[in-house]
């Protein structure tokens, strides 16, 4: 079963419920004196609380997103990242986005796209840096319209904190139903939508780096993922045709690659960013000794020295 399985959910709230009523049933029992009875009262307490916090924790995680799976949870995820070689190839059709999979938006008439529009679901690799990541892909209703067949539409990348889940932005955040009637009711022009996590070389967090002899990830968004999807998907290719926008470490990711690249994010916004690159044992050693790319990574000194 999954993390974020409700299956998951509801056998740890079975159980702190169990333990609870346990722990009131057995109370008398365990009041006395003697050693067998304290450490039974301190196992009784410390496993119960241990499956309410655990209840908690997965309702959290539900909610908010912040693990996809428990290698991600502990680290040990390992299955998307860096290709080593993949010859400049994203799939069987030498494309660089393969789309896998297809949902409705949930909104009135989302089963048609020409209603509701749709999420793709597709694996991404890019062509320079050979990273490899999934991603989520909203098409605004306007896409599968005849009227509009010919017309480009600006995208928007979306990222998550770190190490997020890209589900939920959909799910959590409602970012395609958002845009979805806010286009409906004439308060933004129809776009797409490319949400992901920042997290393209897990467990590691690369801060959007290009990490000497590691994961050019700066580059990967800066010029591949815009490349993939402009290569699939009908987008503007006039100056302004993208944005970018993230939370937390998406936040950061955000602003910095809008600050780097501004030809190829005219625009960004961070919610609850951090304006400098942190050094932590996530990240591992994002530098290795180069001055100029850490101070790059510092939004601040960016901005007063550039």
């Amino acid at each position: 079963m999954g993390l974020t399985s409700n299956k998951v959910l509801v056998l740890a709230v079975l159980s702190a419920v169990l333990l609870f009523v346990g722990t009131v049933w057995w109370w008398p029992r365990l009041a006395r004196r003697n050693w067998r009875a304290v450490i039974g009262r301190i196992g009784l307490l410390l496993v119960t609380q241990v499956a309410i916090f655990a209840s908690i924790g997965l309702f959290a995680n539900q909610a908010f997103g912040f693990y996809a799976s428990w290698a991600d949870l502990f680290g040990q995820e390992s299955g998307q990242g860096v290709v080593v070689f993949h010859g400049g190839r994203g799939g069987s059709d030498g494309g660089p986005l393969q789309v896998v999979d297809t949902q409705p938006v949930s909104v009135s008439g989302g089963t048609r796209p020409q209603i509701g529009g749709q999420i793709q679901k597709v694996d991404i690799v890019g062509r320079t840096t050979h990273i490899a990541t999934p991603a989520f892909v909203y098409l605004p209703p306007e896409y599968f319209q005849s009227r509009y067949r010919t017309r480009t539409f600006p995208a928007v990348t979306i990222l998550t904190g770190y190490p997020g889940t890209a589900a939920a932005l959909i799910k959590g955040l409602h970012y395609p139903q958002t845009a979805h009637d806010l286009s409906k009711n004439g308060q933004m022009q129809p776009m797409i939508l490319v949400m992901m996590r920042p997290t393209v070389a897990p467990p590691r967090d690369t801060e959007c780096v290009d990490i000497p002899g590691g994961p050019q990830t700066e580059t990967f968004f800066a010029k591949d993922l815009p490349d993939a999807v402009s290569a699939h998907y009908r987008v503007g290719k006039k100056p302004g045709s993208w944005g970018i926008v993230g939370d937390s470490t998406g936040g950061y990711c955000a602003l910095k690659l809008a600050m780097h690249h501004p030809e190829s994010y005219a625009a960004a916004a961070g919610l609850s960013p951090y304006y400098k690159a942190p050094i932590d044992p996530t990240t591992g050693d994002l530098f290795h000794g180069n001055k100029e790319m850490r101070n790059s990574a510092d939004l601040r000194w960016f901005m007063q020295h550039k």
